[in-house]
């Protein structure tokens, strides 16, 4: 899954540098309550985490924290805004163009490599649609756009490799990537990754020889 960047040193100058630009306070904020958010919805729960629990850890005002969401459910949505731009960074980092297989095999490393971290408690957007089972609720709608998009990456894939329904392919990949987080979080994390990889293999190794 993403991993941590380090931030590259800059050339030594002999003049000091200007100083980098605060966030506004309302933005730091706002983040600073994301995080917490992050970290509560993800190991707790969404349901089970009350908006005063985030607003008592992060030390702000009730008022102060509905100035940024006017209410939870808004925060919710932004928690999966935000968790959803950080899976698409990492899924399109794994994309090695004109090899769906080698692509394959580093989505299902990174998926193994994140099953056996700390504190994984599998897919948030699997475990926040079990929370919000109406489709026309906006969380809902927040996970249902997520899983449109890695329906669609999925997709690229099954092109790459020359599968002829993609869709189709997409759907198997789709239903393997889910197992897989959730076996990660109940069952044998360390074998994953190789299980997954073994998965997606025979998928495109069917419809397209070596998927390249």
């Amino acid at each position: 899954m993403p991993s941590a960047r380090t931030r590259p040193e800059s050339d030594v100058h002999d003049e000091t540098p200007a100083p980098a630009a605060k966030p506004s306070s309302g933005a730091n904020t706002r983040q600073r309550i994301l995080d917490a958010a992050n970290e509560l919805f993800y190991h707790h729960g969404i349901r089970a985490t009350s908006a005063d629990r985030i607003i008592e850890q992060v030390g702000i005002t009730k008022v102060t924290f509905y100035r940024h969401f006017r209410a939870k459910s808004d925060l919710v949505v932004a928690y999966l805004e935000q968790q959803s731009a950080a899976e698409q960074t990492w899924m399109k980092s794994t994309v090695r163009e004109g090899d769906a297989l080698a692509t394959a095999r580093r989505i299902a490393a990174g998926i193994g490599a994140a099953s056996c971290s700390p504190g994984f408690r599998g897919c948030a957007f699997i475990n926040a649609a079990a929370e919000y089972p109406d489709p026309a609720d906006p969380v809902r709608v927040a996970v249902d756009a997520h899983r449109a998009w890695l329906i669609d990456f999925f997709s690229g894939i099954a092109g790459q490799a020359g599968a002829r329904d993609v869709t189709s392919v997409a759907n198997q990949l789709m239903i393997l990537r889910d197992g897989a987080m959730v076996n990660g979080y109940l069952g044998d994390a360390p074998a994953l990754a190789g299980s997954l990889e073994a998965g997606f293999t025979a998928i495109l190794g069917s419809v397209g020889g070596s998927g390249r």
